[in-house]
C-alpha cells in the first residue's frame, strides 16, 4: 500500500520535474528569439541606456487590437532603424516590447512588460512634450527632462494598451484607473486639445479618442455606473477633438446607458452653457437630448443612419409621455430615411399617446386605403381598436378587426386573439346605438362570443382579454361571473392592475357587500404608489357612504383632495415628465371629488359648504357639465326648480350626453308643468338611449307612464320592476 503511494508521488514528482524542465527550455528559446529580434531592446532593458529611435509608429498601423500573426518585417525594420537614427530609454524599450507581446496575444506577458514601466516618473516628461507639441518644429529631445512627441506618444499608447491587457483579463477597475491616466495627462497638458501638426500627433490622437471611448466602457463593465455617467460627461464636454463618428458612438451609448441602467445620475453641471439653455434634470431628460441630437445629425446628413437611435428614442419619449416631440422628430425626417408605411404607422400611434385619436385613426384611414396598404395586420389592428373606443366608429372598427382575421394565417393564435379581442370590443361598444332591444341583445352576445374566442386562442393567459370578459358580464348584471373573471384578470397581472382592484370593489358593491368591496379597495392601495391613489380612494368613499359609513367617507375625501393638494405643489421630475392626459385626468378627477363633497352636503342641507366645494371646483373648471349639475341640484334641493332647470340646461348645452341631467331635467320639469309633459318622457328616453342600465332613469319613466292613468299602467309597472331589478344590482360607480 505504501509502495504504490510512494511510486504514485514519485510519478508525480517526475512529471513536475519533466514539467519545469519544458517551461524552462520554452523560456530559453524565447529569450532567444528576443535578443535575435530586438538586441537594441534586450540591452536597452538590461542596462538601461539610450539607444537611437526614429520611426516608432512604422511598427504597427493601429493600437489596441489584438493580432495573432504581427508583421515581423515590419518590426525588423522599425527596430533596426531605432539603433540606427534616433533615441530609445528603458521605458520606451518595453512599450515595444510591451505592444510586440500584445499584438502577439500574450496579453499576460504584455502586461508584465507594460507594468516594468514607472508612470510616475515618465508623467513630468509626457506633459513637457505634449505641452510643447504645439510650439515645436521638431520632434527631437533637447534634454534630458524632455522626450520627443513620438517616445510620448509610444508610452501614452502602452498605457492604453495595458488598460486593454487589464480589461482581457477582467481586472475592469485597474483597466479604468489605467485609461484614466491617458485623459488626464492631455487634459492637464493640452486644455485645448492635441494639435494637428504630424503623423505623430495623428498617433497621439488616434490613441487619445480610443481612451475616451474605452474609459466609460470599463467603469460599466467594473459596476461603477457613477463614474461611467460622468467619464461620458467628460468625453462629451471636453474638448478631445474626436471625429464625428466617435462623438456619436459615444452619445448613443451614454443615452443607452441612462435609460438601461437603472439608476439615477446627479444632473449634469452646465453652468458654461446660456441661461435659455435647456439644461436635463434626470436620466430621460438627458438620454433623449442626446437621441435628439443623433436625429438632428443624421438630418444633417453628418452621420450614417442608425435605426436603433428611433428605437431607443421612441421607448424615451413613450416612457415620458410627450409622443407629440417623437411625432415631430419623424415628421422632420428626410424621406427616405423610413419606410413610408412606418411612418404612418409610427405617427399614429404618437398621436395616440398624446390623445389625439382623431388625428391618429385618419393616418391609418389613408395607411390603409385601396392605393397604399389595405392589408397591412397592425394598422388594421390599431384602427379596430381607436374605433372601438367611440361608439360612433365602433361599426367602422368592426369592419377592420374583420380585415384583419382574414389577413391572419391561422397557425398565428395570438395575433388571431387579439382580433377577435378588438372585434368584441367594438361590437360591445356598436351595440349601444341600437335601437331596438333586440339588436343591442344580439350585439351584446356577439362581442361576448368574441372575446371568449379570443381568451380560448389565447389560453386565457391575456389579462386584458380577461378583464374585458368581466366588464362585460358586470355591464350584464351578470356579476357572479364578472366577479370569477375579476379575478382571474388580477392574478394574471400579479395585482399590478388598478383597473383590476376598481373593477371588483364595483361589482362587490353591486353584490351589496360592502365590507368585502372595502377590503378589496383597501387592499389595493396598500400595494399602489401615493399618486395613483386617486379612484381607489374615490370608490371607497362612495363604498362608505353607501354602506352608511358618512363620517369615514369625509374622512377619505378629505385624504384624497389632501394628495391633490400636494401634487399641485410638487416639483418631482416624475411629476414634469407625466404626460398631458395623465394630469388632465387628475384634474377632472379632483373636480368630481369636489363635486361628490357638494352632492353628500346637498342631502345634508348643508348650503355654505356646498357652495365652498363649487367655488373649488369651479378654480379647476368653470364650466363643466358636472358642475352645472350639481348648481342645478342645490337649486332643486332649495326648490328653486326654474333656476335648476336653467342649470341643468347649461349642463346639457356643454355635454348633450350628459345623462345626470338629463334625468333631473325631467324631474323638475315634473314639477313646473304636467307630469304627463311629453318632453318629460323625451329626456328620459334619450337617457336611456345612452345608459340603459340607469334604474334612476327607469324608475322616472315609470312615474310618467302612472301618471297618463290606467291606459299606461302595464307600462309603468315594467318600468318600475326593471329600476327595482337594476337597482338591486347597482354599483356605487359605473362599472366603465
Amino acid at each position: 500500500m505504501g509502495a504504490t503511494g510512494f511510486g504514485g508521488d514519485l510519478g508525480g514528482y517526475v512529471l513536475i520535474a519533466n514539467t519545469m524542465n519544458n517551461e524552462h527550455q520554452i523560456k530559453q528559446r524565447r529569450k532567444r528569439l528576443v535578443q535575435h529580434k530586438f538586441p537594441s531592446l534586450m540591452k536597452c532593458l538590461c542596462s538601461g541606456e539610450l539607444v537611437r529611435m526614429n520611426e516608432i509608429d512604422s511598427l504597427t498601423k493601429s493600437n489596441g487590437e489584438v493580432r495573432q500573426n504581427p508583421d515581423i518585417g515590419n518590426i525588423e525594420e522599425a527596430e533596426s532603424s531605432l539603433r540606427e537614427s534616433a533615441s530609445l530609454n528603458y521605458e520606451g524599450a518595453r512599450a515595444l516590447l510591451g505592444r510586440y507581446e500584445y499584438q502577439k496575444g500574450n496579453v499576460e506577458a504584455a502586461l508584465h512588460v507594460f507594468e516594468g514601466i514607472d508612470i510616475g516618473a515618465v508623467t513630468p516628461k509626457i506633459k513637457l512634450s505634449l505641452s510643447r507639441t504645439g510650439h515645436r518644429s521638431s520632434f527631437q529631445s533637447d534634454d534630458n527632462q524632455s522626450m520627443s512627441v513620438q517616445g510620448a506618444s509610444l508610452l501614452l499608447e502602452a498605457i492604453f494598451l495595458k488598460a486593454k491587457s487589464l480589461q482581457a483579463l477582467g481586472r475592469f477597475n485597474e483597466a479604468a484607473q489605467s485609461c484614466k491616466i491617458i485623459l488626464d495627462l492631455v487634459a492637464s497638458s493640452c486644455p485645448d486639445g492635441l494639435p494637428e501638426t504630424s503623423g505623430a500627433d495623428c498617433k497621439l490622437q488616434e490613441t487619445l479618442s480610443k481612451a475616451v471611448e474605452l474609459l466609460p466602457q470599463l467603469w460599466i463593465l467594473a459596476d461603477c455606473p457613477q463614474e461611467a455617467i460622468m467619464a461620458y460627461r467628460r468625453a462629451l464636454l471636453s474638448y478631445w477633438k474626436l471625429d464625428t463618428e466617435t462623438i456619436a458612438n459615444i452619445q448613443k451609448e451614454f443615452a443607452v446607458h441612462l435609460l438601461y441602467s437603472g439608476g439615477e445620475a446627479a444632473p449634469p453641471d452646465l453652468r458654461s452653457q446660456l441661461d435659455t439653455s435647456f439644461t436635463p434634470t434626470n436620466n430621460l431628460e438627458e438620454a433623449i437630448l442626446l437621441l435628439m441630437i443623433l436625429l438632428r445629425k443624421v438630418h444633417l446628413k453628418m452621420i450614417k443612419w442608425d435605426p436603433s437611435i428611433l428605437d431607443h428614442l421612441s421607448f424615451a419619449i413613450s416612457v415620458s409621455g410627450q409622443t407629440q416631440a417623437l411625432a415631430s422628430a419623424m415628421e422632420e425626417m428626410l424621406p427616405g430615411i423610413i419606410d413610408r408605411k412606418e411612418r404612418y404607422l409610427a405617427l399614429s400611434l404618437c398621436y395616440y399617446g398624446d390623445g389625439d385619436s382623431s388625428a391618429a385613426l385618419n393616418l391609418l384611414r389613408h395607411l390603409l386605403s385601396a392605393r397604399s396598404d389595405p392589408n397591412n395586420v397592425p394598422a388594421l389592428l390599431m384602427a379596430s381598436k381607436l374605433c372601438g373606443e367611440n361608439p360612433e366608429t365602433a361599426e367602422e372598427g368592426i369592419r377592420y378587426a374583420q380585415r384583419a382575421l382574414g389577413n391572419l394565417d391561422d397557425g398565428c393564435y395570438e395575433m388571431i386573439g387579439v382580433a377577435e379581442y378588438l372585434l368584441g370590443v367594438s361590437l360591445s361598444q356598436h351595440a349601444k346605438l341600437a335601437l331596438a332591444d333586440s339588436d343591442r341583445v344580439s350585439r351584446q352576445t356577439e362581442a361576448i362570443h368574441a372575446l371568449e374566442r379570443a381568451a380560448q386562442l389565447t389560453k386565457s393567459r391575456d389579462p386584458s382579454i380577461i378583464y374585458r370578459l368581466s366588464l362585460e358580464h358586470a355591464e350584464q348584471r351578470k356579476l357572479d361571473v364578472a366577479l370569477r373573471y375579476a379575478k382571474l384578470s388580477l392574478k394574471l397581472e400579479g395585482g399590478s392592475d388598478l383597473k383590476g382592484w376598481i373593477l371588483m370593489a364595483r361589482i362587490l358593491s353591486a353584490q351589496k357587500r360592502f365590507p368585502d368591496a372595502e377590503v378589496v379597495v383597501n387592499a389595493a392601495i396598500d400595494q399602489t404608489g401615493k399618486w395613483s391613489q386617486g379612484e381607489l380612494l374615490r370608490t371607497k368613499a362612495k363604498i362608505e357612504i353607501a354602506h352608511g359609513h358618512l363620517k369615514n367617507a369625509v374622512e377619505t375625501y378629505a385624504q384624497l383632495l389632501a394628495i391633490f393638494q400636494v401634487q399641485s405643489k410638487s416639483v418631482k421630475p416624475e411629476r414634469k415628465l407625466m404626460g398631458s392626459g395623465i394630469q388632465n385626468h387628475d384634474r377632472h378627477l379632483e373636480l368630481e371629488t369636489w363635486h361628490d363633497l357638494a352632492r353628500m352636503y346637498i342631502s345634508f342641507s348643508k348650503w355654505p359648504d356646498v357652495e365652498l366645494c363649487l367655488s373649488k371646483s369651479a378654480s379647476i373648471e368653470r364650466h363643466s357639465a358636472s358642475r352645472w349639475h350639481v348648481v342645478g341640484s342645490l337649486n332643486e334641493a332649495k326648490g328653486y326648480y326654474k333656476e335648476a332647470l336653467a342649470a341643468y340646461t347649461a349642463a346639457l348645452d356643454i355635454d348633450p350626453t350628459h345623462v345626470p341631467s338629463m334625468i333631473s331635467s325631467a324631474v323638475v320639469l315634473r314639477h313646473l308643468s304636467r307630469p304627463s309633459n311629453p318632453v318629460i318622457r323625451s329626456f328620459l328616453m334619450d337617457a336611456l338611449q345612452l345608459d340603459r342600465m340607469n334604474h334612476t332613469a327607469w324608475y322616472n319613466l315609470g312615474l310618467f307612464h302612472r301618471a297618463k292613468g290606467t291606459a299606461a299602467a302595464q307600462e309603468a309597472a315594467e318600468c318600475f320592476q326593471a329600476a327595482a331589478f337594476l337597482e338591486e344590482t347597482a354599483p356605487v360607480e359605473p362599472f366603465r
